[in-house]
């Protein structure tokens, strides 16, 4: 007796059950918007064998269980933001009453952090003066040096923060330092990790991958920790897009350089970054750092504002674009926004159109050139909808424009890590710092103007000049969009 036609049959039955318990888990998963859905379940049915692996590797926000109750366990025991050093309480406390303080209320609706005073800052001039000042800061601290980064190089920048530790370590600064292990895994699989830890630097890995082939039953591969957090002696901090690399970016030459922002601040808001950084370093590793948070903070001058607003997959869902656009509906006369990357949700691409329809004049800068074909492809998708608009869209053809900036009406600045694409919404560890400074801002739009005086407009009418087949292909990789 052939058996064969039961077995083909079995396997169509057993795949069809497979295919409608993957349906039922799409419609009941929380979060998901309706194209989503959609698309999921268009890809499951219609390529079975892909779709099923794809949602398996791709289709759900989550970095394991033990992680999360990891992380929700050390953000529960975390001590709250200490208290102001005697007679800095002027210094530390803002006026909640200004135009802009439901950004801040915004934002500490996810960290929980409120903005506080006292604060200073200055942008470097390029990514190797950011990192000759990160060395320079490592070789004077005192206490302690906290580091973490998403892409940490064997690099000549890499190796110099390297070195810096090491001599910090050796002169008894307690130093912590955390990389991605998938974004720094060249430089944790390096001798120089290894000579790091036997001079005394005290060394993590990110969410580690461990293997490969069973990563997937604990939670996605590509959920990253993107974060850059530089912290010294809790009272100085880094904010920006640099990573520890040189601008050169060897990995991806062919896009090099990269043009990166970073600022240099001190006060009080360099500890509020410091509990950001001890929460992810709890998760990591077994250590209590609960005592160093509860020191109270310096702020021994007047400053301006400021507020660390860190998010991820384990913060609310939708922290990062409430972030976004909660700034993008305020401005009244000005907008302008650098990033490399921008695959929008509906509701972020509604917000800045409706910011131009309404008489904001409105500028984004984006690279010529991005790393990855996708991106690009998804992110001009966009394009005729922000033109038909009013936005003035330029594209900025000297490597690759990493910043990622925000700046409001001459007096708001948004600087940090996270980009306007569906990865830094849902799937990414982000940090920001929310400014409301003047003087600071117009430094951030003085840059945004360097970028502004070498980049290309896009027009309408080249826009509409593109081939069908490249249209095609631009729309849709965007439809892909709701499957991040």
């Amino acid at each position: 007796m052939n058996l064969a036609p039961y077995g083909a049959i079995a396997g169509i039955a057993f795949q069809g059950l497979v295919m409608i318990a993957l349906i039922v888990r799409v419609l009941l998963r929380p979060h998901r918007d309706p194209a989503s859905r959609l698309a999921w379940i268009v890809v499951i049915v219609v390529l079975p064998f892909v779709g099923i692996a794809a949602y398996i590797l791709f289709g759900e926000v989550n970095i394991g269980r033990r992680r999360v109750a990891r992380l929700r366990e050390v953000l529960a025991a975390m001590p709250e933001f200490p208290q102001p050093l005697p007679g800095d309480e002027a210094n530390l406390t803002v006026d909640l009453s200004s135009r802009y303080a439901h950004l801040f209320r915004v934002g500490q609706s996810i960290t929980g952090f409120e903005p506080v005073g006292g604060n200073r800052a200055r942008l470097l001039a390029d990514s190797n003066a950011a990192i000759e000042a990160i060395v320079t800061d490592i070789d004077a601290a005192e206490d302690h040096v906290h580091l973490l980064f998403y892409i940490w190089l064997p690099d000549n920048n890499g190796c110099r923060v390297v070195e810096a530790l090491k001599r910090a370590a050796a002169r008894g600064v307690t130093c912590r330092a955390l990389a991605d292990d998938l974004g720094s895994r060249t430089m944790i699989r390096s001798k120089h990790w290894k000579d790091m830890r036997e001079a005394g630097v005290k060394l993590a890995a990110a969410l580690p991958i461990g293997n490969p082939l069973l990563r997937p039953l604990r939670g996605r591969i590509d959920l990253r920790n993107h974060r850059k957090i530089v912290v010294i002696d809790s009272r100085i901090t880094y904010c920006g897009s640099q990573n520890c690399a040189d601008p050169e970016f060897l990995v991806k030459k062919n896009f090099a350089p990269w043009v990166d922002i970073m600022a240099r601040f001190e006060g009080p808001v360099a500890a509020q970054n410091q509990h950001l950084f001890a929460a992810d370093w709890m998760a990591s590793v077994d250590e209590d750092l609960d005592p160093m948070l509860t020191r109270p903070v310096a702020a021994p001058q007047p400053g301006f504002p400021a507020q660390v607003i860190g998010t991820g997959p384990t913060f609310r869902f939708s922290a990062m674009p409430e972030v976004f656009e909660s700034l993008i509906f305020q401005a009244d006369r000005e907008l302008v926004i650098t990033t490399p990357y921008y695959v929008p949700n509906d509701s972020m691409q509604d917000a800045i159109c409706a910011a131009a329809y309404r008489g904001v004049a409105v500028t984004m800068i984006v690279p010529t050139r991005n790393d990855s074909r996708v991106v690009a492809a998804a992110s001009r998708s966009y394009y005729q909808g922000l033109l038909t608009a009013g936005v003035e869209l330029y594209e900025y053809p000297d490597g690759l424009l990493h910043a990622k900036t925000l700046t409001i009406d001459g007096e708001v600045t948004l600087i940090g890590s996270a980009n306007m694409d569906r990865r830094s919404f849902e799937l990414n560890y982000e940090n920001n710092i929310l400014v409301c400074d003047a003087p600071f801002t117009s430094a951030v739009q003085q840059r945004q103007q360097s970028y502004l005086s070498r980049s290309q407009a896009v027009t309408a009418d080249k826009v509409a000049n593109w081939t069908v087949p490249r249209r095609l292909w631009n729309n849709a990789v965007a439809v892909l969009g709701p499957l991040l």
